[in-house]
Order: C-alpha cells, then structure tokens, then sequence
C-alpha cells in the first residue's frame, strides 16, 4: 500500500484551459498528449526524459485555475480504506481509482500506475527551472489535522520547513514531487494547493514566465508569486533543483 508516484493535475476552466495548457507545456518543455475522457477533458504533460507528473483536465466550472492530486499506488481499494480509517472521506469507486478528500477538504484521487524515473530540470545552465512541489494550503483551524493525516497516509518522514509555517514531507529517492504544508494566516473554506518550481536564478525564470503569459503578484526574499493565464497562483523558489533544498 505505498505510494509509488505524485502527479499533480492542473484543473482549468473552458474559457481558459487552452492558454493554461499551451503555458504550462512552454515552461516545463513538455509536450501535450493526445486527450482522452468521455470529453476529451484529460491529457497528459509528456516531458522529452522521465516519467510524466503533470496533467491537466478541462473542468465544467467557470472558476479560476485550480490542482489537485492523484496519488498512484500498487493497491488502490486498500489505501482508500486508509484514507477512511485517517479521517479523510472517499467517493467514486469506478473505474480504477477513487476520489477522496483529506480531513481539510483537499481533493486528490487514487489511481494505479505509478511513474518511476524523475525528469531532469529544463533551460541551460545557469537558468535552470523545475516543477518540483505541490504546497498545500491549510487554513490555521486544519493545521494539526491536515499535518497528522498527510504524514500518515504517506508514511514520509515529517520535517520542519525552513519557516515556522512550512512542515515538509520528505519524498522517497526519485519521486518527482515532494509535498510542503504551509500554515496559512487567515481562515479559509477549505484546504487548496499550488505548484512550486525551484530554479537556478530566479528573475530570470520570473522574467521568462511573464513573457509566456504570467503576472506578477509578489515577491518575497525566498519565492515569487505568479498566476497563470487560468488565475492558478503558483510561485518560483530559491531552491537547488537538483535537491529541492533551499540555497
């Protein structure tokens, strides 16, 4: 019942999913797959090396960009038991995977096939950048909660973040993404997520985003916070993107 691969799956709205798409294919240098689903609303961000670890779904709702996660297991029905058992509520036992929802309200699904080889970071040396993290945001009432449910469906070790808000999980060797929780400051309805990219020098991945169709939104000594041409906020970071380490 481990976890044997993280793929993060970027949720756009019909009047924005293409230039989100075409966005995120430009800044990770992957190819967009051919679609499937009863509408054609799934496809999958095929990088040129690795294993693929981002999708995106074209979703009914006309609400900004939005993620969630689907985590891929070698036992699908018995990790939903498990989210059961942690305090976290399953849906949708169709198909080959399971849609749940972590105690905070944070969508992700179970599904089979795991991924095995991390792709490498893309640009030349020096400007270097890779999707590297999802963040979960929780709301200060679901901190404890979310922290106690995520370490134990995981089984990754807990360590703390390089700010007193961050608790970082840290992933198995060669998983493509690892997970960090922040603390947020203020009450939310529910428990959100966003993509973390580390890269070699930051203005200029800052730079390079804005002339795909990103804007600006804020910077801060360790991250820029950037929304894509879907509203989906998601920010640059100041870490090695071989380790993920803070620099």
């Amino acid at each position: 019942m481990t976890i044997g691969w993280l793929t993060a799956m970027l949720d756009s709205p019909p009047e924005t999913a293409a230039a989100s798409e075409t966005f995120w294919g430009r800044v990770t240098g992957t190819r967009l797959s051919p679609r499937r689903g009863p509408r054609d609303e799934f496809a999958t961000l095929v990088p040129p090396d690795g294993d693929p670890f981002l999708k995106v779904q074209r979703v009914v709702q006309s609400t900004p960009g939005a993620l969630h996660l689907d985590l891929h297991t070698d036992d699908v029905r018995g990790l939903a038991a498990r989210v059961d058992d942690l305090g976290g509520s399953t849906s949708h036992h169709v198909l080959g995977y399971v849609i749940c929802g972590s105690p905070g309200g944070m969508t992700f699904c179970l599904v089979g096939h795991p991924g095995r080889r991390r792709p490498a970071p893309v640009g030349p040396p020096g400007a270097r950048s890779l999707v590297d993290q999802v963040v979960l945001d929780v709301p200060p009432s679901q901190w404890d909660s979310e922290q106690e449910f995520w370490a134990a469906l995981t089984g990754w070790e807990v360590r703390p973040g390089a700010l007193p808000e961050f608790t970082v999980l840290a992933r198995p060797t060669g998983m493509a993404l690892r997970l960090l929780l922040q603390r947020l400051d203020e009450e939310q309805y529910t428990v959100t997520g966003h993509l973390d990219l580390a890269c070699d020098d930051r203005d200029l991945e800052t730079a390079r985003h804005q002339d795909l169709g990103a804007r600006a939104v804020r910077r801060t000594p360790h991250w820029t916070t950037l929304r894509d041409p879907a509203g989906r906020g998601y920010c640059l970071t100041r870490r090695d993107v071989e380790t993920g380490s803070l620099r």
